[in-house]
């Protein structure tokens, strides 16, 4: 008998978040059975598709936005104002949202379809710019952001390359996190670099722990942080056109903590894609593009032990990418399958 008692302990037992903020981090980190065989080693997800707005930049722009209203950068009738690849963008626009900012975001036309719907239905203002242009270039939606962060009266631009904030977030939260659900028994940490904060602030916390973790970074064919990390140049060369989102630069981000991270290994587009695919149909787990990315790279590296306690950061939610990685005439287009 289901009595008045039961349903308010069931209640307790849920419990009630008092707004959106309160329910980002704390991510299930699961267990890839099929991969972990088939590389002899333990390879854990930590699922940052789990959080509200389905990533892991959930984190950065509840931790940037609290700090940038407690020092008084952000007050009532202010613009937020970033330049994003689309996930940073709408935990921005989901959190401006519930505080009553005016959110304006730009864009890389290579975004997926998803992604710009999704932020124009949380009420950010989307400008979409050239993805295929250098970073320098007044048309770059890094130059665009600036750009408008000057011109409209008391904008606030977040900055996710260069605002240390973006690395504190993750210190504070990822690492912590990643440390207690493996008991501390954490032996490599392999993250796709963008940004570089989820990379550099969970590493920096997991190396305070135990200086022994390895930190792989997953760069792209068509990224120049690989080459930079090794050589300490910044090399053009290195650039060319690629396909996915939230992996690699063509710029230097100053929250890439090179310090931090052991190497990297690049992989390209049609290896990450199909093998982000390969991820869902075996292993039920639905991921974004750069996720893909780190998965494959765990597959690049053939030295794997069977004691290894492999954590890699799953960055986005698949939903993102139906569009695109997911979508079959997309992957033939592409020349993928």
């Amino acid at each position: 008998m289901v009595t008045q008692a039961t349903v308010s302990n069931r209640r307790t037992s849920i419990g009630i978040s008092r707004n959106v903020l309160k329910t980002i981090g704390n991510t299930p980190l699961i267990r890839l059975i099929h991969l972990s065989e088939q590389l002899n080693t333990n390879i854990y997800v930590k699922n940052e598709g789990a959080n509200p707005g389905l990533s892991a930049k959930d984190r950065i722009a509840a931790y940037i936005i609290q700090k940038a209203e407690r020092i008084g950068a952000l007050r009532p009738g202010s613009t937020v104002i970033e330049a994003t690849s689309g996930n940073t963008g709408f935990a921005l626009a989901m959190i401006c949202a519930m505080r009553g900012y005016r959110c304006v975001l730009t864009v890389a036309d290579k975004a997926s379809q998803e992604k710009i719907n999704a932020l124009k239905a949380m009420g950010a203002e989307v400008v979409l710019c050239p993805a295929k242009v250098k970073p320098d270039d007044p048309r770059s939606y890094y130059q665009q952001a600036l750009r408008l962060a000057d011109e409209i009266p008391n904008a606030y631009y977040t900055n996710q390359n260069f605002n240390p904030d973006n690395i504190h977030a993750h210190y504070h939260s990822t690492g912590p996190e990643i440390w207690e659900q493996t008991k501390g028994k954490i032996t490599h940490l392999v993250a796709a670099v963008g940004t570089g904060g989820t990379i550099s602030g969970t590493a920096r916390f997991l190396k305070e722990q135990n200086p022994n973790v390895e930190v792989i970074g997953v760069d792209a064919l068509g990224s120049v942080l690989k080459k930079y990390h090794e050589t300490g140049v910044f090399d053009e060369k290195e650039i060319s056109s690629y396909k996915m989102e939230g992996v690699g630069k063509t710029i230097i981000p100053g929250n890439v903590d090179f310090d931090v991270i052991d190497y990297f290994i690049k992989v390209n587009d049609r290896d990450s894609a199909l093998t982000l695919r390969e991820c869902a149909t075996h292993e039920g787990l639905f991921l974004g593009y750069s996720s893909g990315a780190s998965l494959q790279a765990l597959k690049q590296k053939n030295d794997w032990q069977p004691t290894d306690n492999v954590v890699l950061i799953g960055c986005d939610h698949g939903s993102k990418y139906l569009s695109s990685v997911y979508n079959d005439d997309w992957m033939k287009e592409q020349g993928f399958f």
